[in-house]
């Protein structure tokens, strides 16, 4: 699939819009306190954690200032909140200024996570992260 500026907006865009509801749903309903969702296909059927289990929680975490819960939950998420935060009004200022400054950026971090030297120590870490996910059984 040939990615252009358009459709890479629009899966971000659209990606951002389907957590930002997602995340509404969690903290109206609480889920950081009860510990109860369950929308993880790995976990579900392996009965084990995912790299990025706890992610929601810990983004919702971030929304009640509760940081060190956050990182508890799960550090990505705290990546998670800083990308649904800066992508959309990036993509948006692009847009309406007709450039695409987002796009060049996104082309230029995968080229650099392309290389061995970034993308194994990326690697470890999420793997890292997935361990640490099993061990504190989340």
């Amino acid at each position: 699939m040939i990615l252009n500026r358009n459709k890479l907006y629009l899966i971000l865009l659209i990606a951002c819009l389907a957590g930002y509801i997602w995340l509404y749903f969690g903290f109206e309903n609480n889920i950081t306190e009860n510990n109860s969702v369950e929308v993880c296909a790995i976990k579900y059927v392996t009965n084990i954690p995912c790299p990025s289990c706890g992610s929601s929680r810990s983004v919702i975490s971030l929304l009640k200032a509760d940081f060190i819960g956050a990182f508890k939950f799960n550090p990505l998420g705290y990546l998670i909140a800083v990308i649904m935060l800066i992508t959309p009004i990036w993509a948006l200022t692009d847009i309406i200024n007709k450039k695409q400054t987002l796009f060049d950026f996104y082309l230029k971090i995968e080229k650099y996570i392309r290389n061995p030297n970034i993308a194994i120590p990326l690697i470890l870490l999420i793997i890292t992260n997935w361990i640490w996910n099993i061990v504190k059984e989340l």
